[in-house]
């Protein structure tokens, strides 16, 4: 039975990764990969030497570093209150609710941040800040905003599939410690302090632990498809996924892309090993491995 699932694994995740030769030669489709040029870590070159290297990495790392934080606080929180929602038809509703977002492709959610914020139509612009007293705001050319719109969008987009596992993760605490601790006198904050948090600490840490995995990846929708990929917004926009996008488009060297690609994985293969070593040193059973 296990066969077919481990043929898969084989043919979709390890049979790919001898493609890794492109990433050290100049590939020229008229000769083929194998007999293509070796030019060693030439194509690295190409994302440490340009002047937008530090850029873009501290853009990648700093938006990943904040998504990670908040989302998981966010949806550890919102898992928390559905949990309370003991009426079943209201509890199925509010959890679809949270988590068709996440369902909506990210092409679709640039249209409608794009409905919020256009200069012309968007419902801000026309409708939020006239009443407030602010003159409009040319959004899509005021990099200084985006920040906290990327950071807000992708909280809206993703919390709902982090608060189903955390839920369900609460759902299976035991209620006798609940009733232990009701009867103890604790107070609902202190149930969730002692008793929730604690026990669904192994799901929490797992899944930060995956996400720190691919902090040198970045939701390219997100980065691209939100912005409308607007040149004016490019400071505080452009991330790793981005900046290697545009520039193939211009260039077409599949190499640098593998090139690319393999170096964000490298480097969150070692975050996971580093982070899963600091997490089994503190606490064993919640480590990954």
């Amino acid at each position: 039975m296990v066969i077919p699932g481990v043929v898969y694994l084989f043919i979709n995740n390890y049979l790919p990764m001898f493609g890794l030769i492109i990433a050290f030669k100049d590939v020229n489709f008229t000769k083929g990969i194998l007999a293509s040029d070796w030019i060693g870590f030439k194509n690295f070159e190409y994302l440490f030497k340009t002047s937008d290297a530090l850029l873009i990495t501290r853009n990648t790392l700093l938006y990943n570093s904040i998504f990670i934080l908040l989302n998981t606080t966010i949806a550890i929180a919102v898992a928390i209150m559905l949990n309370e929602v003991k009426k079943k038809f209201f509890s199925r509703f509010y959890q679809s609710v949270v988590l068709i977002p996440y369902l909506i492709s990210m092409v679709i959610v640039g249209y409608l941040v794009l409905a919020m914020l256009s200069g012309e139509t968007g419902f801000i612009n026309k409708q939020l800040l006239p009443m407030l007293g602010i003159e409009a705001i040319s959004w899509y050319s005021e990099p200084k905003y985006w920040p906290i719109i990327l950071t807000i969008v992708n909280i809206w987009k993703n919390v709902g599939y982090l608060c189903v596992i955390y839920l369900a993760a609460i759902i299976g605490i035991d209620p006798e410690y609940y009733e232990a601790a009701t009867i103890d006198g604790a107070s609902k904050w202190q149930q969730v302090r002692a008793i929730t948090v604690p026990l669904i600490a192994p799901v929490v840490t797992i899944m930060t632990l995956l996400q720190i995995g691919r902090i040198f990846y970045s939701d390219f929708g997100l980065f691209y498809q939100v912005p409308l990929n607007t040149g004016a917004l490019l400071s505080t926009t452009n991330v790793i996924d981005t900046y290697v996008y545009r520039a193939l488009m211009n260039l077409g060297d599949i190499g640098m892309s593998s090139a690319a690609g393999l170096y964000q994985s490298v480097v969150g293969f070692v975050l996971v090993i580093l982070s899963n070593y600091v997490v089994s040193k503190r606490n064993r059973d919640n480590a990954l491995f």
